[in-house]
């Protein structure tokens, strides 16, 4: 205990006399997820304008214009005599839209042959984009309704109102805890190194015996920061921006006690080869994304090919965000993210072993290399 406490103590004087982590855990930490909710605060979007090129000017576009312009999503501003005419109201930001019918639309439709319509969308916005296609989607499984093969009931039990910050931000606030803690504790390990020292340089009694003492010690101190920003993210933040929250309370905490536990170990692995201070900020912006979407926020995982399937597993995220996600926004229980959990259990075996590894392996070096200074004077 009294070497846990030397390594806590030490890894917390690191980490609050310096600054550019400070910046980062304050800034990055209690203000991305404010940020973000604010950016996506109008999740859900109604009566986009738009304008209709009708070149067909048949009973059926005119009954599937009408329909669309029933839509939450949609609104028709504009009826116009050609894409010309359309183009220059998407130009002048009167609409956000065009819908053109080809002139054979009616022809093929009585025909019972596949018709086609053309959507563009304005991309300043995602949300345009999103309202347009779904309203033009609604009419047409509302048109094909007649003639389907198989029939089919709507069911949205978790977002009925197609937010798109439901949607997104369950995932992106997990993601950020991640993150944040990887930016941190990888710019200090770079610090370190840049200045010739390093975590691994252990004091004299505990070499040979204390690696895992030293990472128990160092996960410690950066689990109390970062247990305590991942109540923030994950309850507060919700309710301050009037985020659903479906999950219980309890269970939320215990898997942010797995998740962060399963982050930092990670993270104490990779920091491994970071040798320079800037290095981490180019990886973040590169790695993001991709942990994001390899959450399967966006896309079922069962979908993903095998090699996204496996590489996915070695980011704490994944599974973090899978388990956000089931608690919080589909209202499961402990039950439900029993998947997420296990794995995230092994993850964090794996990861301290590879951690201690590291750690060994350093400061076996850190003494060869300063055994042959020594001979070398």
């Amino acid at each position: 205990m009294s070497d846990l406490w030397m390594v806590l103590t030490h890894e917390l004087k690191t980490i609050f006399s310096d600054g550019g982590f400070l910046i980062i855990f304050i800034v990055a930490g209690f203000g991305y997820p404010l940020l973000y909710n604010l950016i996506y605060k109008n999740g859900v979007l109604e009566d986009t304008p738009i304008a209709v090129v009708d070149n067909a000017d048949c009973a059926e576009s005119r009954r599937y214009i009408q329909k669309v312009d029933a839509t939450r999503e949609v609104k028709v501003a504009y009826r116009c005599t050609d894409m010309a005419e359309a183009r220059q109201l998407l130009e002048e930001r009167k609409v956000n839209g065009i819908i053109m019918f080809p002139a054979d639309f009616g022809e093929k439709m009585v025909r019972k042959e596949t018709a086609t319509l053309s959507i563009y969308a304005d991309m300043s916005s995602f949300l345009y984009y999103k309202n347009l296609l779904m309203g033009s989607e609604f009419v047409m499984l509302d048109e094909i309704g007649p003639v389907k093969a198989v029939p089919y009931t709507e069911n949205l039990p978790y977002n009925r109102t197609f937010s798109y910050s439901i949607f997104l931000i369950s995932a992106i606030l997990m993601l950020i805890i991640q993150q944040v803690m990887f930016y941190g504790m990888t710019m200090l390990a770079g610090t370190a190194r840049e200045e010739n020292r390093s975590f691994a340089t252990l004091p004299a009694h505990l070499h040979g015996h204390g690696v895992g003492r030293v990472v128990f010690g160092r996960g410690l101190a950066y689990w109390l920061l970062f247990f305590g920003l991942g109540i923030y993210i994950a309850t507060i933040v919700p309710a301050i921006c009037g985020f659903p929250q479906r999950g219980n309370y309890w269970d939320i905490l215990l898997l942010l006690m797995f998740f962060v536990t399963d982050c930092i170990l990670f993270c104490q692995v990779w920091s491994t080869f970071i040798n320079k201070r800037e290095t981490v900020f180019v990886l973040l912006l590169f790695i993001s994304p991709i942990c994001l979407f390899l959450t399967g926020f966006s896309w079922p995982t069962t979908a993903f090919p095998a090699f996204w399937r496996a590489f996915s597993w070695l980011f704490p995220s994944t599974f973090g965000c899978q388990a956000f996600i089931n608690l919080n926004t589909a209202g499961g229980d402990l039950q439900t993210i029993s998947p997420q959990l296990t794995a995230m259990t092994i993850q964090c075996v794996i990861y301290f072993v590879l951690s201690c590894i590291a750690l060994y392996v350093e400061q076996q070096l850190i003494q060869r290399r300063n055994y042959s200074e020594t001979i070398g004077q």
